[in-house]
């Protein structure tokens, strides 16, 4: 029987806490990233934690589709590449919580802030898979097809304009911080990557 991917399984076990804490006010409060109680009483379990709870069923279900349809191939790249899956989770949960520094420093004053979701890491995944096939197609809200590199491209400035305008209810930084580890942390095994998705650009 063949087992199921570690991508599934994020997939899983991140549904049922998300679902789990929908109905639960008080678990949704003691997983969620507030940068407040990380400096005031040193909770750093919340910047890991807050990658498995979301704001409510439309927040989940669009990151862990996209997990769903970006996380096995990135799997496989690591699987391929570095010959580890230890790697890959290292390198989900890593995703997490280096999206979530900037808003700590941010925000560590406000006891009002609050973030939650696996947006950091899941941006992290998408640009890993940009990085290996930028010339591929992505679907925008899975209806407008791009190139991969248009998007990443359009993603990150976007991404950047937001955050530094600030308001709404989405943590860009982490949108913004989680694609730059998922461009970075494979390169620093595998600085080849870079060279290699160079030339696709200039060799479609």
């Amino acid at each position: 029987m063949p087992s199921l991917s570690i991508s599934l399984i994020i997939i899983i076990f991140t549904c049922l806490v998300s679902i789990s804490a929908f109905s639960n006010q008080d678990q949704l409060y003691k997983l969620s990233l507030q940068p407040y109680m990380v400096k005031r009483y040193n909770q750093f379990y919340r910047f890991f934690t807050s990658g498995f709870v979301h704001a409510d069923y439309g927040h989940l279900i669009f990151n862990m589709l996209t997990l769903y349809f970006f996380g096995s191939f990135v799997e496989q790249v690591f699987i391929y590449l570095f010959n580890s899956k230890a790697l890959y989770i290292a390198y989900y949960i890593l995703g997490i919580i280096v999206a979530n520094l900037p808003s700590y420093f941010k925000h560590r004053n406000n006891p009002d802030y609050v973030s939650l979701g696996a947006s950091g890491a899941i941006s992290a995944i998408v640009f890993t898979s940009i990085l290996v096939q930028p010339w591929a197609t992505i679907s925008v809200f899975f209806a407008l097809p791009l190139p991969a590199v248009v998007y990443g491209a359009l993603f990150l400035i976007i991404s950047a304009y937001l955050s530094r305008k600030g308001g709404g209810n989405i943590n860009h930084d982490a949108h913004l911080w989680g694609a730059l580890f998922g461009l970075i942390f494979p390169l620093i095994f595998q600085p080849e990557l870079g060279t290699e998705f160079l030339f696709k650009l200039t060799h479609r």
